[in-house]
């Protein structure tokens, strides 16, 4: 072999020794009894703020990737034709509440009005008892030969007389109690026409107040769905959003090592855009039925196995104190803790940052 093919040959057993020697330095490291990992992405509840009733966006005050907190206005709707509407409902209202008071005073006229009947009836029954009792003594002077026949007739006209007085003004009463009854009946109706008149004006405000678009909680804006001047229906979307005080990674784990994990077990994610911290979090998830490991996960060998769902929450404390680090959709490992005794590598104990 000459010299120059032993220089070749000297300096391909070199960078071979150096390939080897990189790729013992970056495939991933045995992890101990105890132990069990999978790559996985992290994840957070998805809210999407919408209109409550069909309408024009007026505007919206966020752009994504905008930080939020709980109740803070995000975005407005047209109101104009609500608060026309308004206006008309409160017209509404004086006017009913005017045909209250109406109706009232007409019950207490009407009720004026049965009292005089009633008082006429006092007087007409005494003017019968007056013609009843001189009918009777003037029929007892005619037996007696006493009286003539024409004061008897007189006498009689004016007792059927006064009697008949007495029946019409009886009515009268009847008539009256009757008109009270209706202008009573009048004044309920009005009374209603008021509560409906509130309560139209209450959904109105309500309907108002849901055209300001606000924040459920503290979050992220993801992306802008609809634009100013657009004319949305009813639950149309407008913005969505993040909520950061609820991320999570999901990941996969064979039917062996998932059947060991615990809920609540301890779970360390490193993530691969930030692979020097390493992130504390807990197995909140356990899926009970099987299913294959989906693409996302490795080789085709491992696709053919079954495996179960996890997730493993990060502690909203944590979360609300790197709350501006947080970013969904990174992918990653998570590594569970099957035994709770097993002490953590140091490589994977938690580090965050400063």
């Amino acid at each position: 072999m000459t010299k120059r093919q032993w220089i070749w040959l000297a300096a391909a057993v070199a960078v071979g020794a150096g390939a080897y020697l990189a790729w013992r330095g970056l495939r991933p490291k045995e992890l101990p009894d105890g132990f069990a990992g999978s790559n996985g992405r992290i994840e957070a509840v998805e809210i999407d703020v919408a209109t409550k009733t069909a309408g024009r966006l007026k505007e919206v005050l966020v752009n994504e990737g905008d930080f939020v907190v709980a109740d803070q206005v995000l975005a407005r709707m047209d109101t104009d034709v609500l608060v026309a509407q308004l206006r008309e409902a409160e017209a509404d209202l004086r006017r009913a509440t005017i045909a209250v008071e109406t109706a009232r005073s007409n019950v207490s006229q009407r009720e004026s009005e049965k009292a005089a009947a009633e008082a006429v009836v006092t007087q007409r029954e005494a003017e019968y008892d007056a013609a009843k009792m001189r009918y009777a003594r003037t029929q007892n002077t005619v037996r007696m030969g006493a009286g003539s026949a024409d004061d008897l007739d007189v006498d009689r006209a004016a007792y059927y007389r006064a009697d008949a007085t007495v029946k019409a003004a009886r009515a009268n009463v009847a008539a009256a109690d009757a008109a009270i009854t209706t202008a009573r009946s009048q004044v309920v109706e009005a009374e209603a026409s008021v509560g409906a008149a509130h309560a139209r004006i209450d959904r109105l405000k309500a309907d108002i107040n849901d055209c300001v678009l606000r924040s459920p909680r503290d979050g992220r804006v993801q992306y802008r769905i609809a634009q100013p001047g657009e004319v949305l229906g009813a639950g149309g979307k407008v913005l969505n959003m993040v909520d950061l005080s609820e991320v999570y990674m999901t990941f996969f784990l064979p039917t062996e090592q998932a059947g060991r994990v615990q809920m609540g077990a301890e779970t360390h994610l490193v993530l691969d855009a930030v692979p020097k911290y390493v992130i504390p979090a807990r197995v909140t998830f356990v899926a009970d039925v099987a299913q294959f490991t989906p693409k996302t996960v490795e080789t085709a060998v491992e696709r053919q196995k079954l495996t179960f769902r996890l997730k493993a929450h990060i502690d909203p404390a944590l979360l609300k104190k790197y709350i501006k680090f947080v970013k969904t959709g990174l992918p990653g490992m998570a590594y569970v803790q099957l035994d709770p005794g097993a002490e953590w590598p140091e490589r994977l104990r938690v580090r965050l940052p400063e």
